[in-house]
């Protein structure tokens, strides 16, 4: 009777494939996939001229998810230039994911992996590295949508199954556990 619960209870120590895509999965339930890299802030003015963010925006809009008004600012003596201000709707404030560490600001999050295989793993100690197949799972119906996915590249691809992806795990005194990369500025 020992021995069966010695062996339940460090089950989940055990470096194996089920162990790790728990472990993955665990992670990304609370690391879910957004838009942007870092945390925007709303409300925000975009130059109607600067497509790179308006695109965006405007795509965000149509889904209902931000609100635009026009605008013109002065600009010197060179007249007035055409702005857009954005500003979170109604349905984005529910969609919208507040940064804790940054308040004000936060992000659109559309889903979460969902890993289907691990299928190679490396053990060194109480470390290991997982090479893993995932889709994404829970996916927002608003970034399903064609013009979001071509204002927002990371989304098309993010939404591409099956993909796959490298993990670094730990063990924990609970069992295995990813190891966060550090995010490059």
């Amino acid at each position: 009777m020992v021995l069966v619960l010695a062996t339940g209870c460090s089950s989940k120590k055990d470096a194996n494939k089920a162990n790790f895509k728990d472990a993955i999965n665990t992670y990304y339930s609370v690391h879910p996939e957004c838009l942007w890299t870092t945390s925007v802030k709303f409300p925000t003015r975009a130059d109607t001229s600067d497509t790179s963010k308006t695109t965006q925006y405007d795509a965000l809009t149509d889904q209902g998810l931000l609100t635009r008004q026009q605008d013109s600012r002065k600009v010197f003596i060179f007249g007035s230039k055409q702005v857009n201000d954005y500003d979170l709707s109604d349905k984005g404030r529910s969609a919208w994911t507040a940064d804790p560490q940054e308040p004000g600001s936060g992000n659109f999050c559309f889903g979460h992996r969902d890993v289907t295989t691990v299928d190679d793993f490396t053990v060194n100690g109480g470390t290991a590295t997982a090479d893993y197949h995932y889709q994404l799972g829970a996916v927002s119906p608003w970034a399903d949508n064609a013009e979001v996915k071509t204002a927002f590249p990371t989304v098309q691809a993010a939404l591409a199954s099956p993909l796959s992806d490298k993990a670094s795990l730990t063990l924990a005194d609970s069992g295995w556990v990813v190891t966060p990369t550090p995010k490059t500025p």
